[in-house]
């Protein structure tokens, strides 16, 4: 293989970079563009940029003076406009230079702002359908002009021509594709009127589409955008809104939410969703820009506990991404995100003081959305805090009710706590809740901020046990040899057992054994089997005294007045295990694999000992 000749330039001179045009439009296909349905897209803002440009032309021409009309009918797809136009010189300089855009003049870099596009890469994207790309343009800024004829082929290589002003009698510019056999999932007339539709509903100029039957074009913007339009009564405003919602996101909404940002030209509607959606899972928006769809899975526009609501907008300032297809994260985005999220917390407001129906709608559904926010906002923490459901020792409870009938709230740090205690504190009269979900335990303990008269203090065991009724001293001495062979069979767990009467009677035990002793001893373990090591030197530093874990017997229930008065040891011994087996199920922890091998056995040994009695 003999290379070519490679002519040499002189030492230092500049050089210029070589471009592979099938290898870039490879890398915009795989790395920048989501989908090769974008080139419509990128046609059809380059389409409206030039609308833009020829109206500061002519500011008094008519409303509907200049449009866009799109044209595909199996064989071709055309985009035609009535915008400003290319001269020949500015087809050199714009369409045969990769990267330069004509929005990037200086004669308008000023007025940028008022272009939906800033990259001048879009009119590659149709190579990802087509092979040649056929422009036929007209300046309507040089009186007289000729036409201009573009080719550009995906080999890199193109041809210009001027053609007499007749080849084009009015000023625009049309784009024509010959699609690639395999771009028929993109070209195919409905597939066309269905993208334009899909990318130009909110569009403020008019677009038509002909599908080459010989009917008239179809309208593909037809009415402006729904916040846009007048109706005759806010009723009537308002279920339009929502029909807009539904048919945009597929889901009735709960309500829906005017958004209007007047600094950044953001108009639109956020729509509540009308069921929970999991924990952290954030739905994408909608994003419009200047009319031209830009995104729908745009995260980035609201905070993360917006998970509520998805929105629809329309924004004249935010700035798109090279691909188009999300927004630049800026001082503008942080900004519209933060006045957004005001508009959310002022709705949040209005359902609290005038519509409490919606609002107790919204809460069933988001309440783990609210508790999130209520953490970091004060304003709304004290508007809804008392509204918000929480797990009780009543039941599901808002803490308004619960505050009636308990001026001392206690509050559980973990879910198994709370299970373990619930149904003998209800019987013991205190107010418990379950503090073990993500939020429940900061926000409960922030209640006496909005109700003064109520305290809050964490769930001690020991707060516990004192509403448990001890035994009579004669009842304790009988049960003595009971508890001694209980504890002794328990002390592998670090179980100290007593014995108690409480409500209800049908509990035959309760074990109180928190997460974090449960961890103690673990590191206390772990310290005494690495001793005299280094690893044992550092746990023996962090240790604690352990706290022992309490299986505390009910004298009120037969079971265990039954169990205290055996006399058989190993007989004593297996029944402790059994109701501590019992007890730690009944907390619904996760069982460790020696408990879960006591309770097999416990079980066992007792069908063996009923069936050797039976015998």
């Amino acid at each position: 293989m003999t290379l070519p000749d490679i002519p040499l330039s002189p030492a230092g001179a500049d050089r210029t970079f070589q471009v592979d045009l099938r290898g870039l439009v490879d890398l915009l296909s795989h790395h920048l563009y989501s989908s090769p349905r974008v080139y419509l897209r990128e046609l059809m803002q380059n389409a409206v940029d030039a609308l833009t440009a020829r109206r500061r032309l002519e500011p008094a021409a008519p409303a509907d003076a200049f449009g866009i009309r799109l044209y595909a009918d199996g064989s071709v797809v055309r985009v035609e406009d009535d915008g400003v136009g290319l001269t020949e010189g500015d087809v050199h300089t714009f369409l045969a230079t990769i990267g330069r855009s004509s929005k990037r003049a200086e004669k308008i870099a000023e007025q940028r702002a008022d272009f939906i596009g800033q990259f001048g890469i879009g009119l590659l994207s149709c190579f990802l359908v087509a092979d040649e790309i056929h422009v036929l343009s007209r300046s309507a800024a040089t009186p007289g002009a000729p036409a201009v004829e573009w080719r550009g082929r995906g080999d890199g290589s193109y041809t210009v021509r001027t053609l007499p002003a007749s080849a084009r009698p009015r000023p625009g510019t049309t784009v024509t594709l010959t699609p690639r056999a395999d771009a028929g999932e993109w070209t195919r007339p409905a597939q066309v009127h269905a993208l334009a539709r899909h990318f130009g509903s909110l569009l403020r100029h008019p677009v038509a589409f002909d599908d080459g039957t010989g009917g008239p074009g179809a309208p593909v913007n037809p009415e402006p955008a729904p916040w846009a339009r007048t109706y005759p009564t806010p009723g009537a405003r308002s279920r339009a809104l929502a029909a807009y919602g539904a048919e945009v996101f597929g889901f009735t909404p709960l309500d829906t939410i005017e958004l209007d940002l007047p600094a950044v030209g953001l108009k639109g509607i956020a729509c509540v969703l009308p069921e929970a959606v999991p924990a952290g899972r954030r739905h994408g928006h909608r994003v419009h820009v200047k009319g031209m769809l830009l995104s729908e899975q745009a995260e980035e526009i609201l905070p993360g506990w917006a998970f509520f609501v998805r929105c629809v907008v329309d924004a004249e300032s935010l700035r798109p991404t090279a691909s188009r297809e999300s927004l630049y994260e800026d001082d503008t985005l942080a900004a519209v995100r933060d006045a957004l999220a005001e508009r959310l917390r002022a709705w949040i407001a209005r359902a609290a003081a005038s519509d409490p129906d919606l609002l107790a709608r919204f809460l069933q559904a988001h309440h783990l959305a609210v508790k999130s926010l209520a953490v970091h906002d004060d304003e709304i923490l004290r508007m809804l805090l008392p509204w918000l459901p929480f797990e009780t020792t009543d039941g599901h409870s808002t803490l308004d009710e619960f505050a009636r009938t308990h001026r001392t709230v206690l509050v559980t740090s973990s879910v198994e706590e709370f299970r373990q205690v619930a149904a003998i504190a209800s019987a013991a009269g205190l107010g418990v809740i379950n503090g073990g979900y993500t939020y429940d335990r900061e926000l409960v303990h922030r209640l006496p901020e909005i109700r003064p008269e109520v305290s809050v203090a964490d769930l001690d065991p020991a707060t516990l046990t004192a509403h448990l009724d001890p035994v009579d001293r004669e009842t304790e001495l009988a049960a003595a040899a009971y508890l001694a062979l209980a504890r002794d069979a328990l002390a592998v767990f670090d179980c100290d057992v007593a014995l108690r009467t409480f409500q209800p009677a049908s509990a035959p035990a309760l074990l109180m054994d928190s997460r974090e002793a449960r961890h103690e001893r673990t590191r206390s373990q772990l310290a005494r089997d690495q001793e005299g090591g280094v690893w044992g030197d550092i746990l023996g530093a962090l240790r604690q005294e352990a706290p022992r874990a309490q299986l505390i017997l009910n004298q009120l229930n037969p079971l265990v007045r039954t169990a205290v008065a055996i006399d058989e040891p190993e007989l004593a011994r297996t029944s402790a295990e059994a109701l501590y087996g019992q007890a730690a199920m009944l907390s619904r922890r996760p069982l460790r694999p020696a408990e879960s091998s006591l309770i097999n056995r416990s079980f066992l040994d007792l069908l063996a000992h009923a069936l050797r009695k039976d015998s």
